[in-house]
């Protein structure tokens, strides 16, 4: 028999875990507009493209605070196993990154380095921590 209280905290933990992905499509949106805006929309206006990227910075700030509160939301375990994969994708992008862009510096690649090619390796660290995290603790 379930409790009243388990039904309530996990309701809870629904309706922030989506709060959180409606705020990271907000986010996502702005950062195309942001992106593509000063080609496709505006001409590379200075003023609308700063106007845009303020508003994916605000967006920004309060999908970070809707993250927050639903991390608080979770129970012991599944924060235990986000800290963990969140600290494993803060350090694999740090190191690798550096490396990265020390290659880049050093002339030993031939293109750029891209921000975008850490935004996947810190993505792809995480996901695959995550993973890992709820099949050890099963």
């Amino acid at each position: 028999m379930k409790d009243s209280n388990t039904d309530d905290w996990q309701c809870e933990t629904k309706k922030k875990t989506k709060h959180l992905a409606y705020w990271t499509f907000a986010w996502v949106l702005t950062t195309a507009l942001a992106s593509f805006g000063p080609k496709l929309m505006w001409d590379s206006n200075s003023l609308y493209s700063l106007l845009a990227i303020a508003l994916n910075v605000i967006v920004g700030i309060f999908m970070v605070l809707a993250n927050i509160k639903q991390m608080k939301s979770l129970d012991e375990l599944q924060q235990k196993i986000q800290l963990d994969a969140m600290g494993i994708s803060l350090g694999s992008t740090l190191v690798l990154g550096i490396g990265y862009s020390l290659l880049d510096t050093s002339n030993v690649i031939s293109g750029d380095a891209e921000i975008s090619h850490l935004i996947i390796i810190m993505g792809l660290s995480y996901l695959a921590a995550l993973i890992l995290g709820q099949a050890r603790y099963r």
